[in-house]
C-alpha cells in the first residue's frame, strides 16, 4: 500500500523548492525549474487580518497596494530580515503559493518541500518555518541553508574538495559562506541587505530634501541610479513624495552620486562581513579562493559596482552569478533532483 500511494503522489503531486525571501518568494518544481516568482506581500483587513478577496490578495496583487491602502486594509510583508515576523500571514501566503503551483491535489497529496532559510536563524525561527509550511499544506518539509542553495544554484563545485565562496545579498539578509565537500565550512549571516539599501535612500531624502518617499519609490531609485562605485553615464532622476514641512506633494531631482553616498553604510557593512569570513577560513581553503574567487548572488548582486568594491576590499576576483535573483530557488530544485545524495545536509523535522 505505501508503494502504491507513493506512485500516486508522484503522479498527482509535485516536489517543490521554495526560496522564502523577505522581498520575493520563488518556487521551483522538480524537473520544471522556477514556476513562480512573486513578492512576499499579503493584503489583509486590519481588524480581522483575513486575506482579501478569498485569499487572492497575495504576491503581485498585494504589492501594488503597498503604501496605497485605505484605513481598513493593510499590505503586510510577513517576513523581516529573512525570518517570519507574522506567523499567520506567512502561513496564508505559503498556502496560496503551494496551492497555486500544486493545484487541487495539494489537499490530497501534500508535496515534499525544501525551503531555504538564512544560516544564522535560531531554532525557534526554524520551527516557525516548519510549522508554517506544514499548516500551509506541505508534506515532508526540509530546511536548506541559503548560502548552500545559492552556491549550488550558481553552479559552484560545492561537492568537490576545493573552496567555493558565495555572497548572497537578499532582501533581508546577506549570507556570506565558504563551502567545501557539499557543506559550509565558514559562514556569516548579516541582517543588512536590500531593505537597508532602500532605507538608506529613504533617510537621505528625508535629511537632504525634507521629502518623504515610500518603499517602492526607494526601490525604483536604487534600480535606476543606485551604485556602490562610480560608473559611466551617471544620470539623474525626478523623485516625487510628500514634503515633510508643508505636508504637500512635491518633486525634486537626485543624482547618482548622492544616492551612492546614501548607500555607503550598508555596502561597507557587507564588505566587512566578507572580510571577517575570509579571516576565519582555514589556510588551505583561503589558498583555493585565490584562484576560485568570490561569486555574488541575490538581488543585491545587481547593484552597480558592488563587485568592484568587494574586490578592492579583499584582493580576490569577484563575479556575479548567472541570473543571481533565482540562484537560491534553482539550488533548492537541484537538491530535489539529487535528493538521496544531498539530503544528509538538510534539516528534516516533519513527516507526512
Amino acid at each position: 500500500m505505501p508503494g502504491w500511494m507513493d506512485r500516486l503522489r508522484g503522479y498527482f503531486s509535485v516536489d517543490m523548492g521554495i526560496d522564502l525571501g523577505t522581498c520575493n518568494t520563488l518556487v521551483a518544481v522538480r524537473g520544471q525549474g522556477i514556476v513562480l516568482n512573486e513578492p512576499s506581500v499579503v493584503a489583509v483587513k486590519k481588524d480581522t487580518k483575513r486575506v482579501l478577496y478569498n485569499g487572492q490578495a497575495v504576491g503581485w496583487a498585494a504589492k501594488e497596494m503597498l503604501g496605497k491602502t485605505p484605513g481598513t486594509i493593510t499590505a503586510i510583508r510577513p517576513l523581516k530580515e529573512g525570518v517570519i515576523s507574522d506567523f499567520e500571514i506567512t502561513e496564508a501566503m505559503l498556502a496560496y503559493f503551494i496551492n497555486k503551483v500544486n493545484g487541487r491535489m495539494s489537499r490530497l497529496f501534500r508535496p515534499r518541500v525544501v525551503i531555504s532559510v538564512p544560516s544564522g536563524i535560531t531554532e525557534v525561527e526554524k520551527r516557525a518555518v516548519f510549522d508554517s509550511a506544514m499548516r500551509a499544506g506541505a508534506g515532508r518539509t526540509y530546511l536548506c541553508e541559503e548560502p548552500l542553495a545559492a552556491a549550488i544554484g550558481a553552479g559552484l563545485p560545492v561537492s568537490e574538495p576545493t573552496a567555493s565562496m558565495i555572497v548572497d545579498i537578499g532582501g533581508g539578509t546577506t549570507e556570506v559562506a565558504i563551502l567545501s565537500l557539499a557543506d559550509i565550512a565558514v559562514c556569516e549571516s548579516l541582517r543588512v541587505a536590500g531593505d537597508d539599501l532602500d532605507e538608506g535612500i529613504i533617510n537621505h531624502m528625508k535629511k537632504t530634501y525634507n521629502l518623504m518617499i515610500g518603499e517602492q519609490t526607494a526601490e525604483r531609485i536604487k534600480i535606476d541610479l543606485g551604485s556602490a562605485a562610480p560608473y559611466g553615464n551617471e544620470g539623474t532622476m525626478e523623485v516625487r513624495g510628500r514634503d515633510l514641512i508643508s505636508g504637500l506633494p512635491r518633486k525634486t531631482v537626485v543624482t547618482a552620486e548622492e544616492i551612492r553616498e546614501a548607500l555607503q553604510e550598508p555596502v561597507s557593512a557587507i564588505c566587512d562581513a566578507v572580510s571577517r569570513t575570509l579571516e576565519r577560513a582555514e589556510p588551505e581553503l583561503a589558498a583555493d579562493l585565490v584562484e576560485n574567487g568570490i561569486t555574488l548572488a541575490g538581488g543585491g548582486a545587481l547593484l552597480r559596482g558592488i563587485g568592484t568594491v568587494i574586490q578592492n576590499a579583499t584582493g580576490l576576483s569577484v563575479k556575479v552569478a548567472d541570473d543571481p535573483l533565482t540562484c537560491v530557488a534553482r539550488g533548492t530544485a537541484i537538491f530535489l533532483d539529487n535528493f538521496e545524495l544531498l539530503k544528509m545536509t538538510l534539516e528534516n523535522d516533519s513527516d507526512e
